[in-house]
């Protein structure tokens, strides 16, 4: 398996995510990565590898250094390995988890319900997927990132009116046959507490919690 550690998870989801997010490639850093992003509310993200959340110097350093609005940082460790050190200034984002899945070489996405169309497009190895209702709304989206031998589930969003019909289990299939068939061996995502419930139903192992963190 290619993600055999923590760190390997963690690795293939900020190159992923990444990708996926259209931000510029994550460069190395001696606790982890940073990435370039560019947007007004989202400028900069740093993510901390193995046990760097837990480590003071390490987090008050980088709080210290990197404070300017749109600083987003995250962790691979719960809220309270990050909290004895966090700065004013400093909010929380929506707690997450790190998952990852083994795909299935070969299989194929499943078929679309009644009353529902399914389109796709790939363009420099991200994939979208929509879910389209009879009446052309949107029921759920989502896009898969792949860089090899790993890929990114990213952006799954079903549409409220759409929900408990089926859509999001129908997405990540769709997206985890568009990886498998580009060659990834891998999936990772980070999920929120209700995607996981859903993610879990299908395969999918928790790894590691995120903790996010931002300047706004």
């Amino acid at each position: 398996m290619a993600l055999a550690t923590t760190t390997d998870a963690v690795r293939a989801w900020t190159e992923g995510w990444a990708l996926s997010r259209g931000a510029a490639e994550p460069v190395p850093q001696p606790w982890g990565v940073t990435i370039d992003i560019g947007l007004p509310k989202a400028v900069t993200r740093h993510v901390l590898f193995d046990s760097y959340a837990s480590d003071e110097a390490t987090v008050r350093k980088l709080l210290r250094a990197d404070s300017a609005p749109g600083t987003w940082i995250k962790f691979v460790e719960p809220p309270e390995a990050v909290a004895p050190w966090l700065a004013d200034g400093w909010e929380y984002d929506t707690p997450g988890h790190l998952m990852t899945l083994a795909l299935t070489p070969g299989q194929s996405a499943p078929d679309v319900p009644a009353g529902y169309t399914r389109r796709s497009w790939t363009r420099g190895g991200l994939t979208r997927v929509l879910v389209l209702a009879a009446d052309g709304s949107l029921g759920v989206r989502g896009q898969v990132a792949v860089t090899g031998r790993t890929a990114v589930v990213d952006q799954v969003e079903t549409n409220a009116a759409h929900r408990r019909r089926g859509l999001g289990t129908l997405v990540m299939r769709t997206l985890q046959a568009c990886a498998a068939q580009q060659g990834a061996e891998d999936c990772v995502l980070g999920a929120t507490d209700e995607g996981r419930a859903l993610y879990t139903t299908l395969g999918w192992q928790r790894r590691s919690p995120l903790t996010g963190i931002f300047r706004p």
